[in-house]
């Protein structure tokens, strides 16, 4: 279902449910993704705009539409 202003939860068995949570915990709590993290609560997000981490490893504060529509190329492509 595409264009659904809410999240669908994925249908997943109880044990590949605790796995995913298990493998998404890591994820969120390694170096990179809390150093990002740290670095977004520094810079401030704004419900005007997105924050982009660009692939320099620089910050740059976006629109919201060029951010998630892949800057005019749109998203089905990616």
């Amino acid at each position: 279902m595409k264009g659904t202003p809410f999240k669908l939860k994925q249908k997943l068995s109880p044990s590949a449910a605790k796995k995913k949570a298990e493998r998404d915990k890591a994820s969120a709590m390694t170096k990179k993704r809390k150093d990002r993290k740290a670095e977004n609560q520094r810079n401030g997000q704004r419900s005007d705009s997105d924050l982009h981490h660009a692939a320099s490893g620089l910050l740059k504060r976006v629109s919201i539409k060029n951010n998630r529509g892949n800057y005019g190329r749109g998203t089905k492509n990616e």
